[in-house]
């Protein structure tokens, strides 16, 4: 059994999600849950390839190896029915840098790139960063999920978009597209000649039963017009690792994609994202289950806890992640009064639900990716700062 009750310190190790919120927010007395990386301890098979590594004390210049992208590729394999092919894989530093260049590598300044709304910010900086230009296909909001919608999507499809970015699953809202979703979704990408890139980095993270669908493996057709960005980051806690994947199986769109990044060396990696990635997904399952159950326990533990003691915030249970989408428009506050909320009255830090763009206003995001005495003291602060307002 792994402990993911363990409290760990990360104050003052240049931790993003817990040093960084002074420069960022500028308030430090404040419990950080924003940030999508776990305080868990990564699974002990990735620290022991790592320490062997630092062993050896030589760090000389590496590749990832054949042993590697076999790991990879017998997970996606065993998990998910995906068949791959060694040369379609390449590395590439995180997958927002893999979906920038695509951005830049398949379409010209001014063109359309559609997105679902509300999504990932990145999602947004790396259109418009590039000169290009966004089409949005807002999602639509039932009682207990997201759903698409078709007519709204068609429409931007048709009118000149070149290029679909996924998110599969969906983050914020936690959606796990199901098979006939995304064979519709890519029915009408080839229909309308768009190209896919679909970042499925929270692929390993479904819960509650939901089963994640590759969207290349859905159908050749559709394969052979989908960049997949997938990495083991989210998957086992190794975000700062820096490591993820870049998957084409059609050989055009593989020359031109992995040509581009050649020709800025994007494609290289470091030695601690090798190995890690290796360890994770050779000697990582059972980890990733006793996580994924200690997470479907903390979503249970939200959604009762609001459903008991703080009614008017609606929790969206994600189908996929340790990210949780709370509908807090019963409020009735303000946006700038909705975070100032949670952070100067709860002392809680979680994403302004704003940034994920149209139909994030009146929500905040939760990671639950902690310890449940943490999650347990961060929702009394809340209760007792709502009592207060």
């Amino acid at each position: 059994m792994f402990n993911f009750d363990k409290i760990i310190e990360r104050y003052h190790t240049d931790s993003v999600k817990y040093d960084g919120v002074y420069d960022e927010f500028g308030c430090g007395d404040i419990l950080p849950m924003w940030v999508a990386d776990m305080d868990f301890q990564a699974p002990p098979a990735v620290m022991e390839a790592i320490r062997e590594y630092c062993d050896r004390g030589v760090f000389g210049y590496t590749f990832r190896s054949a042993e590697a992208n076999d790991a990879f590729r017998d997970w996606v394999k065993r998990r998910y029915g995906w068949d791959t092919k060694q040369e379609w894989l390449s590395s590439s530093p995180g997958i927002v840098t893999a979906l920038s260049l695509a951005v830049r590598a398949f379409t010209q300044p001014g063109e359309r790139v559609l997105i679902m709304t509300p999504v990932y910010p990145p999602f947004y900086s790396v259109v418009r960063d590039n000169g290009r230009k966004l089409v949005y296909n807002p999602l639509i909001r039932e009682e207990d999920k997201y759903v698409i919608d078709w007519e709204n999507l068609e429409e931007g499809l048709r009118g000149g978009v070149r290029l679909l970015i996924l998110c599969n699953s969906h983050n914020p809202v936690g959606r796990v597209w199901t098979r006939e979703e995304l064979q519709r979704i890519g029915e009408l990408c080839c229909r309308y000649d768009v190209l896919i890139v679909s970042d499925e980095i929270h692929a390993d993270l479904a819960l509650f039963g939901h089963r994640h669908t590759v969207m290349a493996s859905v159908s050749d057709e559709i394969a052979y017009r989908t960049l997949t960005a997938m990495a083991p980051s989210k998957t086992f806690n190794i975000a700062g690792i820096v490591t993820s994947y870049s998957i084409i199986p059609n050989a055009e769109i593989r020359e031109k994609f992995y040509s581009f990044m050649e020709a800025g060396e994007f494609n290289a990696g470091t030695i601690f994202a090798y190995t890690a990635t290796e360890a994770a997904y050779t000697y990582g399952a059972e980890w990733l289950q006793q996580m994924r159950m200690y997470i479907t326990e903390n979503v249970r533990f939200v959604d009762d806890y609001c459903k008991s003691k703080l009614p008017k915030i609606k929790v969206y249970p994600p189908q996929a992640s340790f990210l949780v989408w709370l509908d807090c428009r019963d409020l009735k506050l303000s946006q700038a009064d909705l975070v100032s909320l949670f952070q100067d009255k709860a002392g809680l830090l979680l994403n302004d639900g704003s940034m994920f763009g149209p139909g994030g206003e009146g929500h905040m995001r939760l990671n639950i990716g902690c310890p449940r005495s943490v999650l347990s003291s961060a929702l009394d602060a809340l209760k007792k700062a709502i009592d207060k307002k």
